[in-house]
């Protein structure tokens, strides 16, 4: 034998080559769509969360360059500032309330429209078009014309009908801008999520139903026992995404209840405050929007902990 009769080996620069680009240059095909979405992300999201994380630390009016170290006293300030504490207490509160009321809306509309065997893209479309509506517009005609405290007021001249004198929905007097604020919220969020509960439904197989039946399950017993364990991981990421858009409430809030460069101290979203603190002001402080950011960061964080803890000892019970 000579070794003319053996096979050609590939050069090992050449292997690697191979193994990074895969089989059909899939590897290659992936970074190509992934790079820009993780850039994006990189760039927009994890960039100023650590460089705001940095700031925090210095002092940094009307800059976004730190000019003098401070420590904690950021974290200090913001800690003992009365509206802020109470922006957070209430929006705790807010997100106990907004996220179950959203959730349950959502899969009861899309249970509902699962079912229905005419009209069901025309009924789809009905409900997910206010999910395209900008916040900024919603809260407009919810402020000008649903909830406008004048007579000519859309619901007030529906309770006139009734003999109800006028109510002052967002002056404050009272605890009802909450109605028009969660009203806001669930026209704009309910088509959204019920279009990840619709998507979540079409996965379960239609067997996993017909055996249920067989065994005399139907009606709740179906929707305790296969809909909603089946629907688990569709309901993690839902009530994650309900979360975050509960401590990121900045746009009907402030232009339903905001007037030019100023906001009420109730219904005050801790982004409002910080908003109004850091950049509002005619002094900005972004060392002190900085700590907020941290703050508000860490609260999402450790309820998104608390919230797989539950959910993972559920599953492991």
């Amino acid at each position: 034998m000579t070794d003319a009769a053996a096979p050609a080996q590939p050069s090992p620069s050449r292997g690697l080559w191979h193994r990074i680009r895969g089989r059909q240059g899939r590897n290659l095909w992936f970074a190509a769509f992934v790079a820009p979405f993780f850039l994006g992300l990189l760039i927009f999201v994890y960039v100023p969360i650590v460089w705001s994380a940095y700031l925090s630390f210095f002092e940094a009016r009307n800059t976004v360059t730190p000019t003098r170290f401070v420590g904690w006293a950021n974290y200090s300030y913001l800690l003992h500032d009365r509206l802020f504490l109470n922006s957070l207490v209430v929006f705790v509160a807010f997100a106990a309330f907004i996220v179950p009321l959203t959730y349950v809306c959502s899969l009861g509309l899309a249970l509902l429209l699962d079912k229905i065997t005419i009209g069901r893209a025309f009924f789809r479309s009905v409900f997910f078009i206010p999910t395209a509506v900008s916040y900024v517009i919603a809260a407009i005609i919810w402020r000008f014309g649903f909830f406008n405290g004048a007579r000519f007021g859309l619901i007030n001249s529906f309770l006139r009908q009734f003999g109800i004198d006028p109510v002052n929905w967002l002056g404050g007097g009272n605890n009802l801008y909450w109605i028009a604020l969660v009203t806001a919220r669930l026209w704009l969020q309910v088509g959204f999520y019920m279009i990840l509960f619709i998507a979540g439904l079409n996965k379960i197989p239609v067997e996993t139903y017909e055996a249920a039946a067989l065994d005399g399950a139907s009606g709740w017993r179906l929707l305790r026992w296969i809909t909603l364990p089946q629907l688990k991981a569709t309901s993690v990421a839902v009530i994650m995404l309900l979360l975050i858009n509960a401590f990121q409430a900045f746009d009907e809030f402030y232009n339903m209840l905001g007037s030019i460069g100023s906001y009420p101290p109730y219904g005050r979203p801790p982004l409002v405050h910080l908003f109004l603190v850091a950049l509002g002001g005619g002094q900005q402080d972004l060392g002190v929007g900085g700590a907020g950011t941290v703050i508000l960061t860490s609260i999402i964080v450790v309820f998104g902990i608390v919230q797989n803890w539950v959910l993972n000892r559920g599953e492991k019970a």
